[in-house]
């Protein structure tokens, strides 16, 4: 059995993702195809107003990830997983992790959710004449600087949470460019920091006395195809409380979210692009030229190989579903309806095509967090109709899906209308493509462009950060490049299902995004005025 020889002979790859609401594990072989997979579902904490995952509970849920992947490779091949061929960790972009010099935390884990860092990202964005984001990890640091943090002073290490993970495997301090680009600005031309920054960085930081610079503290930077170090003794037992894995399995540089969502779409070439739609949702358009001038609403940051990407990133996406997913299922619960076996979800969503392309004038905001394009830096989850609305289940469901992507479409308008960027393809994936036929349209219309989907929507980032650590093994920088070895080893004879946007829906979108600006200054009252 060609599977049992793969898991044998160690000719796989691991890619482990720690998402917003999973931790996902997928286990490969060096051509991509599916062996084994492990999940663990955890949520994040609003603890002292920083929304967060405790230390624990992020080594406790990587070791159940993992511990369920080897136990599927047990039952379905019989085998003891004792080696892989190659590792990859993939995480949640942004957001800051500080340890001291043993490695210990010094601070809480501050996620991509937090918008507490309005002063640092304006003063930085002014300074570099480059867009800094409120969840960069720079900003955070800065912001900590600004609030006068002493544990400051004992920072040695500054990062996120994938390097954080690699490093407790590995000992190395070191990133994928990818994740990098949310760190600190990028230089595409050198692949690392960019260095004018940096120096201006420091030189607005000295007066702090802090007995470090920039680069003292942050990872170094990797592309893809590089070796990033081995797994150690102590990070196999972090990830293996079973104690069969080995030792020395080489990992690739980790990788933020992000760039394992272009990776496992085949987005990383210049006039490609993606949709992810997660608990966040954010659109990857890899760019043939910058940017005409600076968007606060828009990132710039990279494909793992280092390609400059414009980012329109949405804090706030399937959150909000869940809970109204949550609160039905409560209720056919109460009724008496056993839903063992149905795809609650999928019902939803697709009775939401039954609905008014323009949702009957409903209209909502998911917003549990800031959202950084809307320029609100709390949210309120809300729901706002007018009294000759209609109100009716498939307008309500079409209207939670539309509303997904609704900070995201107004920075794809800027992408596509101001800055004229030009998209040969977008490819959809996450759990919000799972059923077939919905948000894929409702994108197609938001972004009046072909929308793709794979097979693999489904898989994502640790299916992505799979093939990375494949192609450290199988393809490398020396050999080919990332976009080559994709086409020609993983996506060759990989077709999806491309649905082009439909007028009446495109305009339907159109009108319930106007409502949706307008609506706006409802979202950002609520923000003033609902705090009990």
């Amino acid at each position: 059995m060609r599977e049992m020889d793969e898991i044998k002979n160690a000719q796989t790859a691991l890619g482990i993702e720690l998402g917003s609401t999973n931790i996902k594990a997928v286990l490969t072989g060096l051509d991509g195809h599916v062996l084994a997979k492990g999940s663990h579902h955890w949520e994040n904490h609003l603890t002292d107003g920083i929304w967060t995952y405790p230390y624990e509970e992020i080594t406790e849920g990587l070791r159940d990830c993992y511990g369920k992947l080897r136990d599927q490779v047990k039952q379905n091949y019989g085998l003891d997983m004792k080696r892989v061929g190659a590792i990859g960790i993939s995480a949640m972009m942004h957001g800051i992790i500080a340890l001291d010099q043993n490695g210990k935390p010094l601070a809480a884990f501050q996620t991509w959710r937090n918008s507490n860092t309005q002063k640092a990202a304006d003063v930085l964005t002014d300074r570099f004449s480059f867009n800094i984001p409120l969840r960069w990890t720079i900003a955070h640091l800065y912001q900590y600087m600004l609030d006068g943090e002493s544990f400051l002073k004992d920072a040695c290490f500054v990062t996120t949470l994938s390097s954080y993970i690699h490093y407790l495997l590995t000992g190395q301090k070191v990133i994928g460019i990818g994740d990098a680009s949310g760190i600190f600005p990028i230089d595409s031309d050198a692949l690392d920091y960019d260095q004018k920054m940096v120096d201006s960085f420091d030189a607005l930081t000295e007066p702090f006395g802090y007995p470090w610079k920039l680069r003292d503290v942050l990872p170094k930077v990797l592309t893809a195809g590089a070796q990033a170090g081995v797994l150690t003794r102590e990070g196999a037992e972090i990830l293996d409380d079973s104690g069969m894995l080995e030792a020395g399995i080489p990992l690739c540089p980790p990788e933020g979210d992000a760039g394992t969502g272009m990776v496992a779409t085949n987005a990383v070439a210049p006039r490609t692009g993606n949709v992810s739609a997660g608990t966040s949702t954010f659109a990857m358009i890899v760019t043939e030229r910058p940017l005409s001038k600076l968007h606060r609403e828009i990132d710039m940051v990279t494909t793992p190989d280092g390609k400059p990407c414009a980012m329109s990133h949405a804090n706030n996406g399937t959150t909000d579903i869940n809970a109204w997913h949550d609160l039905f299922a409560e209720f056919a619960e109460m009724m008496g309806v056993n839903l063992d076996g149905v795809d609650l979800y999928g019902v939803l969503c697709r009775k939401s095509l039954e609905g008014d392309p323009d949702c009957g004038g409903l209209l909502n905001y998911g917003y549990y967090s800031g959202e950084g394009v809307t320029k609100l830096n709390e949210g309120r989850p809300l729901y706002v109709r007018m009294p000759e609305s209609r109100l009716n289940l498939a307008n309500f469901m079409r209207a939670q899906l539309y509303t997904s992507l609704g900070a995201v479409k107004l920075g794809m308008d800027i992408l596509q209308k101001e800055e004229h960027v030009k998209i040969d393809r977008i490819t959809g994936h996450g759990g919000l493509f799972t059923t077939p036929g919905c948000v894929q349209k409702y994108l197609a219309a938001a972004i009046d462009t072909p929308v793709t989907v794979m097979p693999t929507a489904s898989e994502g980032g640790p299916w992505g950060i799979a093939l990375l650590a494949a192609y450290m093994l199988e393809g490398g920088t020396d050999k080919e490049s990332l976009p080559e070895y994709l086409d020609r080893k993983i996506f060759a004879n990989m077709e999806g299902v491309t649905m082009d946007p439909d007028p009446e829906t495109v305009k339907g979108y159109e009108t319930f995004i106007r409502h949706y600006k307008d609506g706006l200054a409802v979202e950002k009252a609520a923000i003033e005025n609902v705090n009990w």
